[in-house]
């Protein structure tokens, strides 16, 4: 099977510290990484939902500086990309369940893995540390039909998410405000 190109590049770009690929198999994969912040869940909200154009990596966008995210934390809402003219938009994810503070889930394919015909079910998890802080646990399972077999795509997929949710953590270390 042949990956595009700015995939494998984006995967070999940065290391991704406490990731797993829990399981692989030719139908599908999940994923897990996980984050500790030094701020409480709230705050990890507020920035996951309302903050997501600050954080989430340009390069792992459709238009990079020329787009606009955003997610809609309620059941139906978007994980949405708009251009910087109005005309080009791409609804990433779909918003499946919301528990403020504590998890949002949302459902689809992101990136290369929507072209494919992919869906997934793509969850942040936020639990208090009982040494302080917030845990922010991403979760990704990902299936369908495909003749290729999904597995190769997992290791990839696994870097880019840890790579996403490594961003939301910089951006809460740094400080980063509603």
């Amino acid at each position: 099977m042949k990956l595009p190109a700015f995939v494998l590049l984006a995967a070999l770009a940065a290391p991704v510290a406490h990731s797993a690929v829990l399981d692989a198999s030719p139908s599908g994969f999940t994923l897990e990484n996980s984050e500790v912040v030094p701020v409480d869940a709230d705050r990890a909200w507020e920035a996951l939902v309302g903050e997501v154009d600050r954080w989430w990596p340009r390069d792992h966008t459709w238009w990079g500086s020329e787009g606009t995210l955003s997610i809609e934390p309620k059941a139906g809402g978007c994980f949405c990309e708009i251009d910087d003219t109005g005309r080009r938009q791409a609804r990433h994810l779909e918003v499946l369940f919301v528990d403020p503070g504590r998890t949002l889930r949302m459902g689809g394919g992101l990136g290369p893995l929507q072209g494919l015909g992919l869906q997934g079910a793509l969850e942040f998890r936020l639990a208090p540390e009982a040494s302080g802080g917030t845990r922010i646990t991403l979760w990704y399972r990902v299936g369908g039909y495909s003749p290729d077999d999904l597995s190769a795509f997992a290791p990839v997929v696994d870097r880019v998410q840890g790579m996403q949710l490594a961003a939301l953590a910089a951006h809460l270390r740094a400080g980063g405000e509603g």
